[in-house]
């Protein structure tokens, strides 16, 4: 399994923060999902690629931030 971080607009509440679980564990039951509300951090561990998991964050109403110049996601 690989570690994706990612940084998403647009969750602030518990119903988001299901949301965005239950947008990942359709492609991988699973899958570890860890939320940082306050931040838009979203660490997901899976054998799922990372550009799929990114979609479903997107498809769901959670769409990544781009990463600052610099800041890369190395897994």
């Amino acid at each position: 399994m690989d570690t994706h971080h990612f940084t998403v607009q647009g969750m602030s509440c518990g119903h988001c923060d299901q949301a965005v679980r239950q947008a990942i564990r359709r492609l991988d039951a699973q899958a570890e999902v860890q939320i940082e509300r306050s931040s838009g951090r979203v660490t997901v561990r899976s054998s799922i690629s990372r550009g799929a998991l990114a979609s479903a964050l997107d498809d769901a109403g959670y769409p990544e931030i781009p990463p600052e110049a610099g800041d890369s996601d190395p897994a």
